[in-house]
């Protein structure tokens, strides 16, 4: 079991890390001239053909399990995946009117969504161990993004859709790890995509200004989809049955710290000596919390 825990900590990680790339990716396709209805649709489009590839490769391996989907399954599966859709949604029009840095610190408090989340599902309080790890989590965040020495009033709207998309992203969380578990990673996922789809392409077709630059599915398509649709959906939906809500959302906060850096690198984000120690707080309760499984195990 504790290995079990172990791998599913490993997978959710890497898909955090992967989701804490976009921000930076979204920010500079849109000082492209890309809208968020061109940057959503062609990550989703593109994503969805990605997943049904994987889908169709693994079905004629004979080595993989044919599992069957009841159309009760995909329904479900079709609902859930709608949270999917509107985390990309809000997330990236949040982005629009604050810094990727205010963006992921809204974000990240599915850290604290998560576990509140778990704790009423499961009808039981959190651990000792899960408390202080998510205020060490929210501290670390705090100091990450340098939300204490800046002087700039962030936008209300970017505030509003930070927070709808932690939200949206919480849920996303939940049916990784309790809507049709049995299925494959691959097929849920793709599953949760056609619904993720419906959101985004409803989004295109009401923002829609009567062009669409096609440009987008080669220039930054293709990788929002590789790492905002296609690996963390696969990694999650592997991983959360794995470790559980509440674990599960303080290891995704790695998403923090790739996101600063990736803002640091390509956006030329400045980065002090502060937000560097708040990164090293996160990783070091993510360190804790799991050493501690592996002791408890």
């Amino acid at each position: 079991m504790g290995k079990n825990i172990l791998k599913g900590v490993f997978l959710v990680g890497l898909g955090a890390t992967s989701y804490g790339m976009l921000a930076t990716m979204v920010k500079l396709s849109y000082k492209q001239g890309y809208t968020t209805a061109e940057v959503t649709s062609s990550q989703m489009i593109l994503g969805i053909i990605g997943m049904l590839i994987i889908n169709f490769y693994q079905k004629r391996n004979k080595n993989t399990p044919a599992v069957k989907a009841t159309n009760k399954n995909k329904l479900h599966l079709i609902i859930a995946g709608t949270s999917m859709g509107f985390t990309s949604v809000f997330y990236y029009l949040a982005v629009v009117y604050i810094p990727v840095s205010i963006g992921i610190v809204l974000l990240m408090q599915t850290v604290w969504m998560g576990v509140v989340l778990e704790a009423l599902l499961t009808k039981t309080l959190p651990s000792f161990r899960k408390v202080i790890a998510v205020i060490i989590v929210l501290a670390g965040t705090i100091m990450a993004t340098n939300l204490l020495n800046t002087t700039e009033v962030p936008d209300w709207r970017g505030i509003v859709l930070g927070l709808l998309a932690a939200a949206a992203f919480t849920a996303n969380m939940f049916t990784a790890n309790r809507i049709v578990v049995h299925l494959p990673p691959s097929k849920r996922s793709l599953y949760m995509l056609y619904g993720g789809a419906v959101i985004v392409l409803t989004f295109t077709t009401i923002t829609w200004p009567g062009t669409y630059n096609f440009d987008i599915f080669i220039k930054w398509g293709l990788v929002l989809a590789i790492f905002g649709t296609i690996i963390p959906p696969l990694l999650l939906n592997k991983g959360f049955p794995l470790t559980g809500i509440g674990l599960g959302s303080i290891v995704s906060s790695l998403e923090l710290p790739v996101s600063v850096t990736m803002a640091f690198i390509l956006l030329q984000e400045k980065v002090t000596l502060i937000q560097w120690v708040g990164i090293v707080l996160i990783i070091l309760a993510v360190i804790i919390m799991n050493i501690k499984y592996r002791r408890d195990k």
